[in-house]
């Protein structure tokens, strides 16, 4: 972790120079936008660069940003990785502070107002395609905020005011499909904006219609099992409207050599590897996917069962990190490294075809109208991500799509994390598995999106980690929520009171509290 920028709190805007995961760190006044607002009023070209700078920052795309935000926390719950410092007690179930502090600031300090500024321009100029591009913009960041969280500051953000309340998250959501359907309709004429200062899709407003009503996919199987009726007809507008299908349609954040993909860089610095069930379920279906998401350990196949890919157990005790996991353990693969080191500095992936076919394979389980059986749209996503992540040709896809291997044991002596093959199954609830197992796996490494769906669902089976070092949350259950942070207490008081004893969290701000959709 190096320098960092964030805002403490919604009222003072600070530098913090935070020099180590394990120092001190000093508070300077200071405006990290530094926005000439007079030139971007009449600057179309400089609304676009704000608007590329939003769909940056609202990915936390910067290295030191990811890491506190995202990496040190949903990538660990979700077990795409296992830690392998010593101080880093995320793994072991501990919400380190200060992380989730530089956390909150990320957001609200930096991807906040950048996406109000540009959609208030683009409202106040008459841009409506941009300021669609914006709407869905605020509504893809503040569901990753509220799903980490719960209540967050939502409608009263940018009021002006010290104090901001906070928006339970069954409004948010009604104000999310509502806002979709205004984006939508704005982007119903066809046409761009922004050019090739849009990060994602170059403008192209065709494109963001269907983000949008893919996105809407999301949220709708989001609220399922808290609201089931508007969850079914969400999805179903949704795939009426047209959903992605294709992977030319993915929504990627486009990296270049300043702002980069936050993993080229935290792989330099050595502190997770692949997890156990990881390695459990990619090895065990002879996966094509194991190479283009990890290496090799370095110290090849150190438990003699054939292959050089090593998972590692998560929740490993502070001792026992003492003794370095890496050289036994698989890194990343060799496209999310350094540059320097023969990485490529691929883009920030957002969504992805095969996500849209495993939603609509739910939906057909529960019955709904998805354009399809559950099983087909199952095996469609299982090819769109081959397709997108691999080489492998259509016989290949074929075999795999087929096979009826299990899960393995990513150790000698242990079981294997489940026992549901990849041949789609005639049990309901092993459908349910198997279709959110590859979700899982073809969303990598969106490890914040997958955190939520390992909570909505429970799956996919995890490994229980070694130890738990939090009362809260035992070593072999799941992490619900984060709890809310110090600076909030500390400048925004009575709106955090207010939204921990409302009735969403009922006056329980813990780990284990569930949010409000998450009620299976």
């Amino acid at each position: 972790m190096k320098k960092v920028l964030m805002k403490m709190g919604l009222g003072i805007v600070l530098v913090v120079a935070f020099l180590g995961c394990t120092e001190n760190f000093d508070e300077l006044n200071t405006d990290p936008l530094a926005l000439d607002i007079g030139a971007l009023e009449e600057s179309q070209v400089l609304q676009g660069q704000a608007f590329a700078q939003a769909q940056y920052v609202s990915v936390n795309g910067l290295h030191w940003r990811f890491q506190i935000s995202q990496n040190l926390f949903s990538d660990i719950w979700t077990q795409y990785y296992a830690t392998t410092a010593a101080g880093f007690d995320s793994d072991r179930y501990v919400q380190v502070g200060r992380w989730a502090d530089l956390a909150w600031g990320s957001f609200y300090g930096q991807a906040a107002p950048q996406i109000k500024l540009v959609e208030d321009l683009s409202e106040a100029n008459g841009n409506q395609i941009g300021n669609a591009m914006a709407k869905i913009t605020r509504v893809h960041a503040y569901h990753r905020i509220t799903d980490y969280w719960g209540p967050v500051p939502y409608s009263a953000f940018g009021n002006g005011e010290l104090s901001v309340p906070y928006d339970n998250q069954a409004d948010m959501y009604a104000d999310f499909f509502t806002t979709l359907d205004e984006a939508v309709s704005q982007l119903g004429g066809g046409g761009s904006s922004y050019g090739g200062s849009d990060r994602i899709f170059g403008g192209d407003a065709a494109k963001w219609a269907t983000f949008a009503n893919s996105l809407r996919l999301r949220l709708a199987m989001r609220i399922r099992y808290v609201d089931p009726s508007r969850a079914q007809s969400e999805a179903e507008k949704a795939v009426a409207a047209g959903v992605m299908t294709d992977n030319s349609q993915n929504a990627n954040v486009a990296v270049d050599d300043v702002n980069r993909n936050p993993l080229e860089t935290i792989t330099d610095w050595g502190e997770f590897r692949m997890s156990a069930t990881m390695e459990s379920i990619l090895e065990g279906y002879g996966d094509p996917r194991m190479p283009e998401y990890f290496a090799p350990a370095a110290d090849g196949d150190s438990d003699g069962d054939g292959s050089p890919y090593e998972g590692l157990l998560n929740g490993q005790t502070k001792v026992d990190l003492e003794t370095s996991k890496n050289a036994g353990h698989s890194d990343v693969a060799t496209k999310f490294i350094d540059v320097a080191r023969g990485g490529s500095n691929p883009p920030i992936e957002l969504m992805n075809a095969a996500e849209m076919f495993f939603l609509r394979a739910e939906g057909a389980l529960q019955g709904w109208s998805m354009g399809g059986t559950a099983q087909s749209l199952y095996e469609d996503g299982i090819r769109a991500s081959m397709t997108q992540k691999t080489g492998a040709d259509g016989g290949s896809i074929d075999a795999y799509i087929a096979s009826t291997g299990v899960p393995v044991a990513f150790e000698p002596g242990a079981m294997p994390v489940t026992d549901v093959p990849v041949a789609f199954s005639a049990d309901p609830e092993e459908q349910f598995e198997q279709i959110i197992t590859q979700k899982w796996l073809a969303i990598f490494p969106n490890g914040w999106e997958a955190w939520a769906e390992l909570r909505r669902t429970g799956y996919p089976k995890q490994y229980a980690r070694v130890q738990s070092e939090n009362p809260d949350v035992a070593a072999d259950e799941i992490m619900r929520r984060m709890v809310y942070v110090q600076s909030e207490f500390d400048t925004n008081g009575e709106a955090v009171q207010a939204a921990i004893s409302g009735p969403e969290l009922g006056g329980a701000d813990k780990n284990n509290t569930k949010l409000w959709w998450d009620k299976r």
